[in-house]
């Protein structure tokens, strides 16, 4: 009771000074709860998303597994008369064909793209009554016509879209031009996708391409009939469970569970992963607070131990201080972690993907993960402040307070950091000398590891070194203030060096990713700059394929010299060894190689574009003891099967179709039927001599009828790629940004802890004439040269991190490293600024101080 007692009342004696710790543990167990209700209120929105639109027994046709469709931008068919013998199966109560297609882009009349911006689907299909289960009409009536078309009323209100306006549907087989007839609202959460109904007939012709198919037959059981036993009759009645796909309506909400599974879980991970950092920061702040309060309590543990307290008393009193600190951080970062999820809904609502609250997820493992963690970590922070709490001894009360050894770093712990960031040079150096990325990625694993640990260890002495250099270069020039706060810094080199390397962990990342962005983004366009000789790339950010119609207006473009199509076929391989593998054959027009520039190792690509001939990338024929003149066998998935000889090898040393197999659009047709052929993934244009900016302003006149698609010259190519590298460093860098706002209130702490404990010290130093002014400016330079501590190492660290990380990209065919300089010195000048900005509140309260009062102090 005696120990709890004590702890209590150092707890609440310092509350001031813990807040600052608690909070650290506050955000970095809010970062870890909110991460888990986001993503699980993610899983019960799509859960419910996909029981709610599936029937009770799915029949769709049965496709090769991984196989998403032909590539003609038309779903897989089953014949409408499977309706009838599907309907008279034992204990169907109703059977209905539907409609569904993903491959449309729907528009308003003003050519604006209504779909969504998130990645999430454009969806048109037929209305049924298994609709009613997800949705209901809130305005008008389903379709009645091919001229009537009814959308969803998320994106009616997003576009102000309302009955009577009209819409046009952009299929493969044409434009579907109709006015919204109705308006359906989900009665589940719509995560964002974009939906139109059409008549049955409309959406067979339009989007199937015939008058008597469905993409799939939904089935509902008679009353007191499962699921299950409904799928064993259907089967029977359709000839077996192998002819067709059958799926009871929990198989079918867990096969759409899986599919978004693999987006969420890297999403969780990743943002665990950050939050982890934070935590780790977390740590260096926490034992920072202890250390001080100890090395302050010096005199008071010494008459504790002298009136009879163990070494296990003094322990334990400091470790039941930590546990409370835990428990207040880790009980207030689940309560904001909540708050952080339900943020996170309304961010992703803004930008497009509805999530409603009503569906917020709070699992029972949240909020134990999340005290778990803040405690844990907590009490492992200050387990070796206690320690050193606990072999305070009795004669210690003599002294004042602090202890002479906290002034210096021991030659042990010197020994260890050199020892160990030695081992971590050789880590990534030895990165640099791979010869395959997967052996150069746990070299560099191990670098990264080793060399983060010996910088923290060996900290201490890089203070002292560091600290005298950025001495000399800034706080010199403050004359007799700025020696005083070069002083203070290397008073406890310790202390300076775990604050540093707090905020080190945070720069380093932010200066590995930018090397790496840099490298990738100038490796990119110089490939680009090599391999692409035409002057124009039409395409779908999204992947959705050329519609005829838009194909049709590029090629009828004036002032284009010439246009080569690029179609994937999925197929069958079967190589020169025996072995069987599944690929995709690109088709292109023999002008390819004139748009892309590929190097070839043996052969003639020219030659690959010849009746029935092909070439390989170069690691593919490597495997598979390929050479040129061997023959494979090609079994197209949507036609025949083709016996190809290899005319050419090319090289694989690229990042632009690495590892693309090439042959003529017009031997693909002899093997393909017309309307099973692929569309266009990409097309390439190429204008006349002089025409240049005429026929690029010309496609995008003929395009901005399709959204859907982009006309790219290099310049905008180029732009695109750094903009999208750009984007996912920023939202690295923002959630970097937490470890950063963490490691900030390590250095307020520190530099109000340091205060505190230099009270008499500068009650003594205003006596002999030191102004108010001077002393907050000595604790502020004190704080910025603590931060550029930190900064030159983490940014010296990262940039190692990210140079050894591009010699794996090479491997790869980023061969170009670029070190982002404007990158590197924004980011060591603004590590001044935030030094000047932690030390605002401690300066301040340093200059308050009375003199006499602090002359007084005791220690």
């Amino acid at each position: 009771m005696t120990v709890w007692k004590t702890s209590m009342r150092n707890f609440l004696a310092h509350k001031g000074r813990m807040a600052l710790s608690a909070v650290a543990v506050l955000l970095s167990v809010a970062f870890v709860c909110g991460t888990l209700v986001f993503t699980d209120t993610m899983n019960t929105t799509f859960d419910k998303l996909f029981a709610a639109t599936s029937a009770d027994v799915t029949v769709s046709p049965k496709k090769p597994k991984g196989d998403d469709g032909p590539g003609d931008g038309k779903p897989e068919a089953l014949p409408a008369s499977l309706v009838a013998r599907v309907a008279g199966a034992d204990g169907v109560r109703k059977a209905e064909g539907a409609v569904s297609s993903m491959a449309v882009t729907l528009v308003d009349s003003r050519d604006r793209n209504l779909g969504s911006d998130t990645g999430a689907p454009t969806i048109a299909g037929n209305w049924t009554d298994n609709d009613l289960r997800s949705m209901e009409i809130t305005a008008g009536h389903a379709p009645r016509g091919p001229t009537e078309a009814m959308i969803d009323a998320d994106t009616a209100e997003k576009h102000h879209l309302e009955p009577g306006d009209e819409v046009r549907t952009i299929s493969v087989t044409g434009d579907i031009r109709a006015r919204i007839s109705g308006i359906a609202a989900f009665t589940v959460t719509n995560p964002g996708a974009a939906v139109v109904y059409l008549d049955t007939a409309t959406a067979q012709q339009k989007l199937l391409g015939a008058p008597d198919v469905f993409t799939h037959i939904q089935v509902t059981a008679e009353p007191g009939v499962s699921d299950t036993e409904l799928k064993k009759n259907v089967a029977a009645a359709l000839g077996g469970p192998a002819v067709y796909e059958l799926r009871t309506q929990q198989e079918a909400a867990d096969a759409g569970k899986d599919s978004m599974g693999s987006f969420l879980d890297v999403m969780k991970y990743a943002m665990l992963g950050f939050a982890g950092i934070a935590f780790l920061v977390g740590i260096f702040l926490i034992v920072n607070t202890f250390s001080m309060l100890v090395a302050q309590r010096t005199r008071e543990i010494g008459l504790m131990r002298a009136i009879g307290s163990s070494r296990k008393q003094v322990n334990r009193s400091v470790l039941v201080e930590a546990v409370l600190l835990g428990v207040v951080g880790s009980v207030l970062g689940v309560a904001a972690g909540i708050g952080l999820a339900v943020g996170l809904m309304k961010l992703m609502g803004a930008v497009g993907m509805e999530l409603s609250t009503r569906d917020l997820t709070i699992a029972w493992t949240t909020p134990v993960t999340g005290l778990a963690l803040g405690i844990v970590v907590t009490v492992l922070a200050a387990y070796v402040p206690a320690r050193r709490a606990g072999k305070v001894s009795p004669m210690a009360a003599l002294r004042d307070a602090g202890t002479p050894a906290d002034a210096r770093s021991g030659w042990i712990r010197a020994v260890i950091g050199l020892v160990l960031t030695g081992a971590g040079a050789a880590g990534l150096w030895a990165t640099t000398r791979a010869d395959e990325a997967g052996e150069g990625s746990l070299y560099l694993g191990l670098g990264v590891v080793l060399t983060l640990v010996g910088f923290i260890v060996i900290g201490p002495l890089l203070a002292g070194a560091v600290v005298r250099v950025l001495g000399l270069a800034v706080l010199r020039l403050f004359g007799p203030v700025g020696r005083l706060a070069e002083r203070n810094a290397l008073r406890n080199p310790r202390r300076t060096g775990a604050t540093g390397a707090a905020l080190m962990i945070g720069l380093a990342l932010v200066a590995c990713l930018s090397v790496v962005g840099s490298s990738m983004v100038a490796s990119a366009t110089d490939e680009l700059d090599k391999s692409v000789g035409t002057d124009f790339v039409v395409q779908s950010g999204t992947g959705q394929l050329i519609v005829p119609q838009a194909a049709e207006a590029v090629v009828k473009v004036p002032g284009i010299a010439r246009v080569t199509d690029y179609k994937v076929l999925p197929a069958k391989l079967t190589n020169p060894d025996g072995s069987t593998v599944d690929e995709e054959v690109t088709a292109a027009d023999p002008t390819f190689p004139q748009d892309l520039r590929r190097e070839t190792v043996a052969g003639d690509l020219a030659a690959a574009y010849g009746p029935d001939s092909m070439s390989v990338g170069s690691d593919y024929a490597a495997r598979h003891g390929i050479g040129v003149g061997d023959e494979i066998t090609v079994a197209f998935r949507a036609g025949g099967t083709a016996k190809l000889e290899v005319a050419a090898i090319t090289s694989d040393d690229t990042t632009v179709d690495q590892g693309a197999m090439y042959m003529n659009v017009t031997t693909a047709e002899r093997y393909v039927a017309a309307d099973r052929m692929p569309a266009n993934m990409i097309m390439f244009a190429t204008a006349r001599d002089g025409k240049e900016k005429e026929a690029y302003a010309a496609l995008k006149s003929a395009l901005a009828a399709y959204p859907q698609y982009t006309v790219q010259n290099r310049a905008d190519f180029k732009q695109d790629l750094k903009d999208q590298v750009n984007q996912l460093l920023n939202i690295v860098y923002g959630l970097l940004a937490l470890a950063i706002v963490v490691a900030v209130l390590g250095v307020v702490n520190t530099l109000a802890l340091s205060v505190v404990e230099r009270t008499r010290e500068i009650g003594l130093m205003r006596a002999i004439g030191l102004s108010r002014r001077q002393l907050r400016r000595m604790i502020r330079l004190e704080s910025v040269v603590i931060a550029l501590f930190g900064a030159l190492l983490g940014l010296g660290l990262g940039m190692g991190w990210g140079t050894s990380a591009q010699r794996l990209l090479a491997l790869e065919g980023l061969g170009v490293l670029e070190i982002p300089w404007p990158t590197i010195l924004t980011v060591f000048v603004a590590s001044a600024f935030v030094g000047l900005f932690a030390a605002l509140v401690p300066a301040f309260r340093a200059g308050r101080m009375n003199v006499l009062s602090a002359i007084a102090t005791d220690g």
